[in-house]
């Protein structure tokens, strides 16, 4: 991954914190907050009017639908512990169970800001304790034995969810690629993945145009073939696990019975797949 892009990474991890705390009663997160600050307000001020408006409730559904479904599966006991690949400033420890094991995999200046700021919200009284792991990775280098072994070391064999949302659009296929193969070499039968994407269609809409637009004056130039679109046969195509729910904007609007503001060529439509290992 080319070094701008980690950058507007770091930058989004502060947005979307910013978008879950728009709707709490929709994204359930009333810890995300916290990351608020004025240069951010700034940005998302002019990302909304910018690119597209319905983005609050985009970011708000997508913690929604996998804050929900790690709550089930942890009151079916079928998950003892949620491993967050690209965690940023997401707030799920905080929100689930206070029995549950926590990894929080990023790089390491974000882990590191993040880890500093939980304790001094800690201390004042603002966050609950839970048992978090943070685990700084640089995945441009050859981090896999390392990582692995820090998991195992963490995890043992206990069940596990692996989560993966906010990172994919950035990498390139390989990258994903030997991802989903890290996640098959360190999950066993049972264990679950759930991961957001978008889908290639997402490309041909108004509101990508205005994204590329907005990355290329606020971060770094790109184009278009520098942000990854996944189809459903990719995850179909996992040859250990099941795909057994997918989701999008649209579905999850219904269900949670969000009014939908803008036409479909103004919203960045994103993908929510449930993975389960055989």
């Amino acid at each position: 991954m080319r070094k701008e892009k980690n950058i507007v990474i770091h930058e989004t991890a502060f947005v979307t914190s910013a978008f879950r705390a728009f709707d709490e009663r929709l994204s359930q997160d009333n810890f995300a907050k916290l990351w608020k600050n004025q240069k951010t307000e700034k940005w998302i001020e002019e990302y909304l009017d910018q690119v597209s408006s319905e983005e609050t409730y985009t970011h708000c559904l997508r913690n929604r639908y996998f804050l929900d479904t790690v709550r089930n599966l942890v009151g079916s006991e079928e998950i003892e512990v949620l491993i967050n690949f690209g965690s940023g400033f997401s707030m799920y420890p905080f929100l689930l169970e206070k029995d549950m094991i926590h990894i929080e995999i990023d790089k390491p200046e974000i882990v590191d800001y993040k880890r500093e700021k939980v304790k001094d919200f800690q201390r004042r009284g603002i966050l609950p304790k839970r048992t978090i792991y943070f685990v700084g990775v640089d995945f441009s280098t050859d981090y896999r034995d390392k990582l692995e072994s820090k998991i195992d070391s963490i995890k043992g064999k206990k069940s596990s969810f692996i989560l993966i949302e906010g990172v994919l659009f950035f990498l390139s296929r390989s990258e994903t690629d030997s991802l989903f193969n890290f996640f098959d070499t360190i999950q066993k039968g049972g264990d679950y993945i759930g991961s957001a994407s978008f889908q290639e269609t997402l490309k041909d809409t108004i509101a990508f145009e205005n994204l590329l637009k907005f990355f290329n004056q606020k971060v770094s130039k790109t184009n278009e073939d520098d942000y990854q679109t996944i189809q459903d046969e990719y995850y179909k195509s996992k040859t250990n696990y099941n795909l057994i729910d997918h989701q999008d904007y649209y579905s999850l609007s219904a269900q949670y019975e969000n009014k939908i503001n803008q036409d479909r060529q103004l919203i960045l439509n994103e993908n929510f797949y449930l993975l389960k290992k055989i």
